[in-house]
């Protein structure tokens, strides 16, 4: 059942950071920590990610591939491709025109994110808009410039028609964590806008990514896309997720809690440079001669675990 409306909260004080891809993988550090049978992920941030979950020191010794300098954590969401309608089902991967991460809500943080913090937001299993609670998540596609039809399909589906300019979506992560015990988190949303038992608020990350399949499909579609979330099945888009791995160096995190009482954009600056200085580095993948980018060989790599 399609949801009519959404929670929003007022985003009093927020920063956003942009990224640009790195990584294409068959990982997940989180999920699949120290495995090479995950769905194919796309990565944002830090380069010093591998197979294994990293510690915020480990990923603060790589370069990043977004625009601050005082981020380095990593970001990951499930690719999303353009199927072929050729006998192989050729798999075309579509790079995010933009991704951008938005920290929200800080007026509400009482503790900058914990070193070592990392978390994961969506259903990777989703299959239908009762799996999504979207009320907590904001978890959404539709197209940024119309038309506009989420009022006529499953909010947490792709767009049933040809897209304008590109398509959207967003997604919230949790902003409670248990600073003693950093696997337990949650939404502030879920209980009244405030933190449960002795979790703590923290500044709430949202993924923005932005798709531009004009060139891909140029033909347009009317109905479900031809496209396919690497989690997911042909034309849906329910399964989209994100995982974060904490990287900001302390004194940005610590610098990021300053915004506190303005609607305006806040630009986290800190130690290693002024918050959209970009990088000098080049970021790449750590561990080149393992896993695989090729869609057709992860499925392999999948169904042989």
């Amino acid at each position: 059942m399609a949801v009519a409306g959404i929670f929003t909260p007022t985003t009093l004080a927020y920063t956003d950071i942009v990224h640009k891809r790195f990584m294409l993988k068959n990982i997940d550090p989180i999920v699949l920590p120290g495995k090479y049978t995950s769905h194919m992920h796309s990565f944002f941030g830090s380069d010093a990610v591998t197979k294994d979950l990293p510690t915020t020191a480990d990923l603060q010794k790589g370069c990043p591939s977004g625009e601050n300098p005082n981020d380095l954590s990593v970001y990951w969401i499930p690719t999303l491709y353009y199927v072929h309608d050729d006998a192989n089902k050729t798999h075309q991967e579509v790079n995010p025109a933009m991704f951008s991460t938005y920290y929200e809500n800080i007026q509400s943080a009482e503790i900058p994110i914990p070193a070592n913090y990392h978390a994961v937001a969506g259903n990777a299993s989703a299959t239908g808009q009762d799996d999504i609670p979207e009320k907590i998540t904001a978890m959404t596609w539709w197209c940024e410039t119309g038309p506009e039809d989420r009022n006529t399909r499953p909010r947490a589906t792709l767009p049933r028609n040809t897209c304008n300019t590109h398509i959207q979506v967003i997604l919230r992560f949790p902003d409670c964590v248990d600073p003693d015990d950093l696997k337990q988190n949650g939404y502030a949303a879920a209980h009244g806008g405030h933190c449960p038992g002795t979790m703590k608020r923290i500044p709430q990350l949202r993924f923005s990514v932005r798709y531009d399949v004009r060139r891909i499909i140029p033909q347009g579609w009317t109905g479900p896309p031809p496209l396919r979330l690497a989690c997911g099945e042909l034309g849906e888009g329910y399964c989209f997720h994100g995982d974060f791995v904490n990287g900001w160096f302390d004194d940005a995190g610590k610098n990021m809690l300053q915004a506190k009482s303005t609607r305006e954009f806040l630009r986290i600056d800190g130690e290693h440079g002024q918050g959209k200085a970009g990088q000098k580095c080049k970021p790449a993948d750590a561990d080149p001669n393992h896993g695989t980018s090729d869609y057709a060989t992860s499925i392999r790599m999948m169904e042989m675990q």
